[in-house]
């Protein structure tokens, strides 16, 4: 696969960082407070039109564009994926159970459990707030894995190993064993005094659409996140691959 070329910075993606780009897929790092993609309720600028616009190269005509593959919420910053091509992301999204998804969260107080695995049903309400239900036909079965890297000031940082996507998995999973994400405004504990949500999509490796390569991104850690628990030591690699900073 050829070298991703540098885009111009005339159409440059204003708040974004492409980590990788070619001509099937676009590899990005979102910060926190931007929507992946606009909703009904929802119209402001987001991942989707920002990129269309960057993809278009200022051409309205155009017919250029992005789909997405998946999503992170507003509050969670990291890597997502975007493919060019409807081929690209229906290869991407059969594939997603391969794909491997690591992210870094902040949590209140300490686990019992250093690490393991939380298993539940997640089902959404009308006030369109997710919880864990027994009933299996009303939700959809999911895993998190979790492990404590470092414990400070009352927060525990934890890695996590995202084994299913379901919305807001792990902040449900997290605040339903008693130890919220911090700024979890909709899932902590009500009073809430941290700004940012303390999530961050850290890595992901995937299996190209088109090359059939494996490539593994990786993003540094938030500065919030050291503000909150300390210097943190050198984490454990993502899972092997084709690395953002040897790009093929």
């Amino acid at each position: 696969m050829p070298a991703a070329k540098r885009p111009q910075t005339r159409h440059h993606p204003k708040g974004l960082t492409i980590l990788y780009e070619d001509k099937d897929v676009i590899v990005v790092e979102k910060p926190c407070g931007l929507l992946t993609i606009g909703t009904d309720r929802d119209k402001s600028r987001t991942v989707h039109t920002i990129l269309n616009e960057y993809v278009r190269k200022g051409d309205p005509r155009s017919r250029n564009r992005v789909y997405i593959v998946h999503h992170l919420d507003r509050d969670t910053s990291g890597i997502l994926i975007l493919a060019k091509s409807e081929a690209a992301k229906m290869y991407l999204q059969e594939h997603w159970q391969d794909t491997d998804k690591r992210y870094l969260t902040v949590v209140h107080g300490r686990l019992a459990v250093k690490a393991g695995t939380i298993s539940s049903c997640l089902a959404e309400n009308s006030a369109l707030k997710v919880y864990s239900t027994p009933d299996a036909a009303q939700g959809k079965l999911s895993h998190t894995e979790y492990a404590v890297i470092k414990e400070a000031k009352g927060f525990s940082l934890l890695e996590i190993h995202l084994l299913t996507g379901r919305k807001h998995q792990i902040r449900v999973h997290l605040s339903e064993m008693g130890n919220p994400v911090v700024g979890d405004r909709k899932y902590g504990k009500g009073n809430e005094a941290h700004g940012n949500l303390a999530l961050h999509a850290r890595s992901l490796s995937f299996t190209h659409p088109v090359s059939g390569k494996r490539l593994t991104f990786e993003t540094p850690i938030p500065d919030y996140f050291t503000r909150l628990v300390g210097s943190i030591e050198k984490l454990a690699a993502a899972p092997a691959g084709t690395h953002a900073k040897d790009k093929p």
